[in-house]
C-alpha cells in the first residue's frame, strides 16, 4: 500500500506540472537504478535541489530486480549511503511481519563470506526484490525529491549543448528538464552518448592499456561455466552438413588478446520460491520451442549435475538464481547490438532474453530427456507469487552486465583493480574479483562446441577507483558526471559492475556535482583535496586499511 500511495503523490506533481512541460533544478540525474537513487538523495542532502528523471517505473536497477545476493566483495570498503542502504535493509527485517514464509530463526543466515543478517553491524546483504525497492521509495519520499517515471530521452534531440555545458535534456513525451549539473546513472549511457562523449562497446584488445585478461579469452577457463566434455555443436551429432544447434555461432572466435565489439552476456536474475504456497508453476512462452536446449540435453547426457548450484537462497525461501554452468541462463551471444541500439530493438533483445529464459526453466521442469533427479526436483521450485506482481512475477530488469563504458578523464584499467599503479583522486573502492561472464558460443577446431569470455580472477586488494572515471574529458562536456558507465576497461569494468560499487559512485558523484555548482566550475576542475574531505565526512571509504 505504501508504494502505491507514493506513486500516486508524483502523479499528481506531474499533472501540476505538466501545463509548461518545463522543469528545471540545479541537478538533473538520468535513471532509475540504485546508483540514481543515491545520488539524488545525496544532492538533497547537499541542499541543493534535484530532479530525477527515470526511464524506469521501478526503482533500484537490478538492486531491486532480483539480485539480492549481492555482489560485495570486501564489505569494509562499503560506507556513506551504499551502507545506508544495506542497513535500512536490516532494519526492514527486524519487523516480524516481514517473514511470512520463513521463520526469522530459520533462515540459515549465512552468505558471502559473512552473516547475511548482521546484528552487530546492522546490516543486511541478502534480500528480497520487493525489500529492496521498498527502501529505495522510502528514500525517495524520505527526502522529498521529484521523480518522473516512464521518461525516456529522446535519442534524436533529447540534449541541448552550449559552450561545452548540458544545458536541458528532453524525453519522448516532450518533458524538457533544464539543469546545472547532470549525472547519467542508466546502464546503457544514453544521455552520456547523446551529449557527445566518447565511449567503447566491446572489448579492448590486451596491448590497449597493457593487460591480460581483457580481449578474446580463447583457452581459458574460469569459473564452472565451460564444457567440459567433448559435445558435438551440430543438429545430427557429428555432421556438419547437417547444421548448427541452436545459439553457437558459426564465426571464429577471434585470437587470443586482439579486441572485439561483443560483450558478456545478459540474463534475468530469478527471484524463484519451493513454498507451495507462494510458488507459480514456470510458465510455457507462446513460443516454446524445445529445440532451443538441445545442447542443454547433450549436457546432462555428459554427465553435468550441478543444474542448482546457483540457488542462492533469500529469506523467505527464495532464490536469487544465477547463472552457471556452460547452458544456463546466460543468453550468450544474443546481445551484441544491445547498447547502441534503438529502444524498439531493446524491447525485441530484452523479449528474446525473457523468451529463451523462460522456456529454459519450462523445459527443465517438463521435459522427459531432462534426467529426472535434475527435473522431478525443480518442479518443485517456480516463480514467487508475491513478487514482481504487475510483471507477472517476472523481473522488471535484464541484467545489462555491461553496455557503453565511457572513455574520460581517467581510464581503470586491470592494473588499477590489481593494484600494480598507484590510483589517483579516490572516490570510492571496489574489491569484487574481475568478472566476466561468457561472450560467445564457437566450434572447436576438433569440431566439438565451446564457450568463450568467462574470467573470475581474484582481486587480492580492495582498489581505488579515480574520480576522473566518472567525468567525461573536460573538451566534451564540463557539467556530466557518469557513475554506471564508468571510464574503464572491460575487464576492469567486470569487478567496477556491482551494485554496491554503483551507489557508492551514484554517491560520490552527488558530492562532486553540489560543489561544482557551488564554486560555477566544471567538475574536471574540482580540487580534488576539497572534494576528498566532502566524501570523507559522508563516511565514503577511499582507501584500505586491513583490519
Amino acid at each position: 500500500m505504501k508504494v502505491k500511495l507514493i506513486i500516486f503523490g508524483f502523479t499528481l506533481f506531474v499533472f501540476a506540472c505538466s501545463e509548461t512541460n518545463h522543469f528545471q533544478s540545479e541537478v538533473i540525474i538520468y535513471g532509475g537504478t540504485a546508483s540514481a537513487v543515491i545520488a539524488a538523495v545525496e544532492v538533497a542532502k547537499s541542499g541543493k535541489s534535484v530532479i530525477v528523471v527515470s526511464p524506469d517505473q521501478h526503482l533500484g536497477g537490478l538492486t531491486s530486480g532480483g539480485l539480492g545476493w549481492s555482489d560485495t566483495g570486501n564489505k569494509n570498503t562499503i560506507g556513506g549511503l551504499s551502507r545506508e542502504f544495506y542497513h535500512r535493509v536490516w532494519q526492514k527485517y527486524q519487523n516480524d511481519e516481514e517473514w511470512k514464509w520463513e521463520e526469522k530463526s530459520e533462515f540459515g543466515n549465512k552468505g558471502q563470506g559473512t552473516t547475511a543478517l548482521d546484528s552487530v553491524n546492522k546490516t543486511m546483504w541478502i534480500f528480497e526484490p520487493h525489500i529492496a525497492e521498498e527502501v529505495f521509495e522510502d528514500l525517495i519520499q524520505e527526502f522529498r525529491i521529484k521523480l518522473f517515471r516512464d521518461e525516456w530521452i529522446d535519442r534524436e534531440i533529447g540534449v541541448v549543448k552550449e559552450q561545452g555545458k548540458i544545458r536541458s535534456i528532453q524525453t519522448l513525451s516532450g518533458k524538457i528538464f533544464k539543469g546545472k549539473m547532470f549525472i547519467d546513472a542508466t546502464y546503457e549511457g544514453d544521455l552520456m552518448a547523446l551529449a557527445g562523449i566518447s565511449y567503447h562497446v566491446g572489448r579492448e584488445a590486451n596491448s590497449i592499456y597493457g593487460e591480460t585478461w581483457n580481449g578474446v579469452q580463447v583457452g581459458t577457463l574460469h569459473h564452472k561455466h565451460w564444457f567440459d566434455s567433448d559435445i558435438s555443436p551440430y543438429k545430427i551429432p557429428n555432421d556438419p552438413e547437417s547444421g548448427l544447434l541452436p545459439r553457437i555461432s558459426a564465426e571464429p572466435p577471434g585470437e587470443f588478446g586482439e579486441g572485439d565489439n561483443k560483450i558478456q552476456a545478459y540474463c534475468f536474475r530469478m527471484c524463484m520460491t519451493n513454498h507451495p504456497d507462494n510458488r507459480v508453476p514456470f510458465p510455457k512462452p507462446a513460443n516454446y520451442d524445445p529445440e532451443q536446449y538441445e545442447l542443454l540435453v547433450r549436457m546432462f547426457d555428459g554427465g553435468r549435475r550441478d543444474w542448482f548450484e546457483k540457488f542462492d537462497l533469500l529469506p523467505n525461501r527464495k532464490t536469487d538464481t544465477n547463472n552457471h554452468g556452460p547452458f544456463s541462463s546466460d543468453n550468450i551471444g544474443m546481445n551484441y547490438d544491445y547498447p547502441d541500439a534503438s529502444y524498439e530493438k531493446r524491447k525485441d533483445i530484452i523479449q528474446e532474453h525473457k523468451d529463451y529464459q523462460m522456456g529454459l526453466l519450462y523445459f527443465v521442469a517438463n521435459d522427459t530427456r531432462v534426467p529426472d533427479e535434475i527435473r522431478l526436483k525443480m518442479q518443485d521450485w517456480g516463480l514467487a507469487k508475491d513478487e514482481f506482481v504487475d510483471n507477472g512475477n517476472w523481473p522488471h530488469q535484464l541484467y545489462i552486465r555491461e553496455a557503453r563504458r565511457m572513455i574520460g578523464e581517467y581510464v581503470t584499467t586491470e592494473n588499477d583493480v590489481a593494484s600494480r599503479i598507484n590510483t589517483p583522486s579516490s572516490v570510492g573502492m571496489g574489491s569484487y574479483s574481475m568478472d566476466s561472464h561468457n561472450v560467445q558460443r564457437y566450434v572447436k577446431s576438433d569440431g566439438f562446441v565451446q564457450n568463450e569470455g568467462d574470467i573470475g580472477t581474484r582481486v587480492k586488494n580492495p582498489y581505488k577507483i579515480s574520480y576522473g572515471s566518472l567525468t567525461p574529458k573536460k573538451n566534451e562536456c564540463e557539467n556530466l558526471l557518469v557513475p554506471v558507465c564508468v571510464s574503464s576497461s572491460h575487464i576492469a569494468f567486470g569487478s567496477i559492475r556491482m551494485e554496491p560499487v554503483f551507489m557508492i559512485l551514484g554517491q560520490s558523484a552527488g558530492v562532486a556535482a553540489c560543489m561544482s555548482i557551488d564554486k560555477n566550475i566544471a567538475v574536471q576542475d574540482l580540487d580534488y583535496d576539497e572534494l576528498k574531505e566532502a566524501l570523507l565526512d559522508k563516511h565514503q571509504i577511499l582507501e584500505y586499511q586491513a583490519d
